[in-house]
């Protein structure tokens, strides 16, 4: 449950709580001078009030949700370089945009194949009889899914592992040596989109350098927050995201990071933390054509179903501490201590003794 300490530091939230906290202070500042001639004379009785408020409203009963709106890209995500683990001479690169599956050349060197398989285990050593990890396991699971036999996918490059990675070697045209050497193939979590090329076909490759960037193939979202406002951003919650024609669509944070933004001139690096938003599969049309684009991104953090709520500004400060509504009853009114809960949208959740769905209390014009 937010307190209002809470509300009064958020940035960006629906209804300019901020500029309705603001009126609060203002209106409180104003009844904590009347109450230290006598607006609430003790603890938790109410006590009537010297004149009628300027204007009033009804206490509603409604569902409050704890929103923040975020600028967001649509796009494709974060992007991953593909850096040559071997020298010789770029013979042949794929397009932007162009996707890559397992078992397809991600590039090629000397005219030879870098080969495109999928793990999460970054490629770091050549694979041979004997060599033992998950590095190995990700290579048997791929040669498994493309066809080949005769070996266990396991945690161990046996003899039947190097026969079916000869068998593999002469599919592709290569050297049937039964070893995978350091830089034949880039592991990645699954297929991959080419987003841009750092070399060009005919020069020269080292070890090292940079031949591509590639990202995911799926349309994703991605959102910097500050830091203070991380709570909003959790893996698996749901969100909603409005595309450039207005169209609203669902989305879910699938990962979050904390990055650094370096800060300009003087200004010190300041900490962000973003977040992934994987678009539904069933609003993946809308966003067809689109490759990057400018979106908005509203997160819930909390809701709250059939609560009593005020608007913001009907709430007073109380001269013992905390806050009060000012209940109106015909010609006299009495003050009712309160316990804020969530804000959101100019109006905030109360409960307190005796209060109910309909009831008139004051507020400012």
């Amino acid at each position: 449950m937010a307190s209002l300490d809470e509300v009064s530091g958020r940035r960006k939230r629906k209804g300019r709580i901020v500029a309705l906290l603001a009126v609060v202070v203002v209106a409180g500042a104003a009844l904590v001078a009347a109450g230290n001639t006598g607006l609430l004379t003790g603890g938790a009785q109410p006590s009537a009030a010297a004149a009628l408020p300027p204007a009033t409203t009804r206490i509603a009963k409604e569902t409050l949700e704890d929103t923040l709106d975020a600028d967001g890209e649509l796009g494709y995500g974060p992007a991953t370089t593909a850096v040559s683990r071997k020298p010789g001479t770029v013979t042949w690169l794929p397009a932007s945009g162009d996707q890559i599956t397992r078992g397809k050349p991600l590039y090629k060197i000397d005219n030879d194949p870098v080969v495109l398989m999928y793990g999460g285990t970054p490629a770091y050593r050549d694979l041979r009889t004997g060599t033992e990890g998950r590095d190995v396991r990700a290579l048997e699971r791929n040669l498994r899914k493309l066809g080949y036999t005769g070996f266990t996918v396991d945690d161990e490059y046996t003899w039947a592992t190097a026969e079916a990675v000869k068998e593999w070697q002469d599919d592709r045209g290569l050297p049937e040596t039964g070893v995978v050497e350091l830089g034949r193939v880039v592991f990645a979590d699954g297929k991959v989109r080419v987003d841009t090329l750092d070399t060009q076909v005919g020069q020269p490759a080292a070890p090292g350098q940079k031949v591509l960037s590639h990202t995911g193939t799926a349309k994703v979202v991605t959102v910097r927050l500050d830091a203070e406002d991380q709570r909003l951003a959790k893996p698996g919650a749901r969100v909603s995201v409005t595309l450039p024609d207005g169209r609203d669509v669902t989305g879910k944070i699938t990962e979050v990071a904390t990055v650094i933004e370096p800060g300009e001139g003087d200004q010190e690096p300041d900490t962000k933390v973003e977040a992934l938003v994987a678009i539904s599969a069933k609003a993946r049309k809308a966003t067809a054509g689109l490759d990057q684009a400018a979106v908005d991104v509203t997160f819930t953090a909390a809701r709250r179903e059939n609560v009593l709520t005020v608007p913001i500004v009907s709430l007073v400060a109380l001269r013992e501490g905390g806050f009060g509504v000012e209940v109106v009853e015909g010609a006299t009114t009495r003050y009712v201590a309160v316990e804020a809960g969530l804000f959101s949208g100019g109006r905030v959740e109360i409960s307190g003794e005796g209060l109910a769905e309909g009831m008139t209390v004051g507020t400012v014009k």
